[in-house]
């Protein structure tokens, strides 16, 4: 379990997964209908609350009705989705049609929410919806600030989790999105993730805006493409729990299709896309210089399109902060030729390598990317930071990894000490960790942990990304060998080596043919 959250998300995530263990219904069968009775409780909260404020300011020289709520932010119900409707139906009454019936209203009301709400519920039995309304029932009408968004958060977390495989395809664990968020700091402007699975990036965009007392609906505005039209609903409805609004467009793939014309646009791209994607058709992308800049990798591995996806939808002083296999920082050939080319271009900012068990799927460890087009007319454009983050974790269980809120800000302010930048000390106990290794709270590099390079440091490392091959070793504790663990980095490498193959195949086949034409 997501061990994150307050007694009120553990209670009722608790409660509503013992209703799941006692019915029959898969884990993707339950968790989407569940989180849309969190956001019809949710919104019944917004509409108690405005239609309270609206009838003590009415006249009663007109109705009040729909646009009064809508022009306040509201979602409004009609009387039909109003959860003491749903609960008062007697006893033996078709619930699950009711509730679908009551989410066809709400869309017919409100055009942003069209083609969003399940409406699966007949796929319950009736015990299991009476005592699902109960329990949403019991979420306080004066819970205060984001605590909807909080719930609707651990609930898709847990659901992730529950899910295996599907579940990591539309959530990135929220301590590493956290992480990239403290990093590329997107205080104002345009937002984009071209794989936006249920939005948590734009979420945490919007706390990281709050928590510097701001209103994000002021100072962001979010833009995202997601191919699996069920996720794209997750991610609406992720938006309006927490109370954004944004773009979020369904896609084939983001390969071939650039709904929000991307590039040069944004101010911050962020992402978590899939790693060593194969079968891109290269043919429909290879004359698209726009937003693939910096060529075509040969090998049959999606890494390096991403990336560069993300490089040309940035503007000129833009940041990118990414998730990206291991694999990608030493790939050699075609892949690493792009990636000259971005670091010559003075845009990579700082790599940070992340441990093992921290996603819900694989036990794989990943690296941070971060982007800074601005950093060129910087005094540190000829440097990167390297930091290495594997020994740096809290332990959930024995499977699953996060990182506390003060291990979050003491790694955001490494990167902050190497831009020059105040380091932010928010949390408990973070500036203590941060003046352990940094006494004098001023950037110096620390054995094991980070090392700045210079260009000319990478390149006689063959332009590697590999923060291991700079920052050194630090004494560690003997670990248990987990054999599932090795055998996937074995097998990512087995997969980079046989690229690699099939690269020198080619380059070996291309040679042969151009000596016998000679000839």
């Amino acid at each position: 379990m997501n061990r994150s959250g307050n007694d009120l998300e553990k209670k009722l995530w608790e409660a509503a997964n013992q209703l799941w263990t006692n019915s029959k219904l898969k884990p993707s069968e339950y968790s989407t209908p569940v989180l849309g009775l969190i956001f019809l409780r949710f919104a019944e909260q917004k509409f108690t609350a405005a239609e309270a404020k609206i009838q003590k300011a009415s006249t009663g020289r007109r109705k009040i009705g729909k646009v009064d709520y809508q022009a306040d932010g509201v979602v409004y119900l009609p009387a039909e989705a109003r959860f003491g409707t749903l609960l008062a139906l007697p006893e033996g009454a078709n619930l699950g049609k009711a509730i679908n019936d009551a989410m066809k209203a709400i869309e017919a009301e409100n055009e942003d929410l069209k083609g969003i709400l399940p409406r699966t519920y007949t796929a319950f039995e009736n015990r299991t919806l009476v005592e699902l309304l109960k329990l949403m029932s019991s979420i306080p009408q004066d819970v205060e600030g984001d605590a909807f968004g909080k719930i609707y958060e651990y609930f898709l977390g847990n659901f992730a989790m529950s899910e295996g495989q599907k579940g990591g395809e539309f959530f990135t664990p929220t301590s590493l999105v956290r992480l990239i968020v403290s990093v590329i700091e997107p205080f104002h402007g345009a937002i984009y993730d071209p794989a936006c699975g249920s939005g948590g990036m734009f979420v945490q965009s919007a706390h990281f805006v709050e928590n510097h007392r701001k209103n994000p609906n002021a100072e962001i505005m979010v833009y995202g493409q997601e191919r699996v039209a069920e996720t794209v609903k997750l991610c609406k409805m992720n938006l309006a729990v927490h109370g954004l609004s944004g773009d979020i467009r369904e896609v084939t793939s983001s390969f071939y299709e650039d709904l929000h014309s991307s590039p040069g646009r944004f101010d911050f791209v962020m992402a978590n896309p899939p790693f060593n994607q194969k079968g891109v058709n290269k043919d429909r992308l290879k004359d698209d210089r726009a937003r693939f800049p910096l060529g075509m990798p040969s090998t049959d591995n999606a890494n390096y399109l991403w990336i560069q996806l993300f490089y040309a939808s940035l503007n000129a002083k833009g940041r990118a902060g990414f998730v990206m296999a291991n694999s990608a920082a030493d790939a050699r050939g075609s892949e690493q030729e792009i990636r000259r080319k971005l670091i010559e271009d003075r845009s990579v900012d700082a790599i940070i390598s992340i441990g093992p068990n921290f996603f819900y799927t694989v036990t794989l460890p990943c690296t941070l990317w971060f982007f800074d087009r601005g950093k060129k007319k910087t005094a540190r454009k000829d440097q990167v930071l390297f930091l290495d983050a594997r020994n740096v974790f809290r332990q959930l269980d024995r499977a699953h990894r996060d990182f506390s809120p003060e291990q979050i800000e003491f790694l955001a302010n490494v990167v902050r000490l190497h831009r020059g930048e105040e380091p932010e000390c928010l949390a408990p106990e973070s500036k203590a960790l941060l003046q352990e290794k940094f006494p004098k709270l001023k950037y110096a590099d620390v054995q094991g942990l980070c090392k700045v390079a210079t260009i000319t440091e990478i390149e006689g490392q063959g332009w590697s990304l590999n923060p291991g091959r700079y920052v050194g070793v630090t004494d560690r504790p003997a670990e248990g060998f987990d054999f599932a663990e090795r055998l996937e980095e074995l097998n990512e490498e087995l997969e980079r080596l046989n690229g690699e193959a099939r690269e020198l195949e080619e380059r070996i086949a291309e040679n042969v043919e151009a000596l016998l034409s000679a000839q």
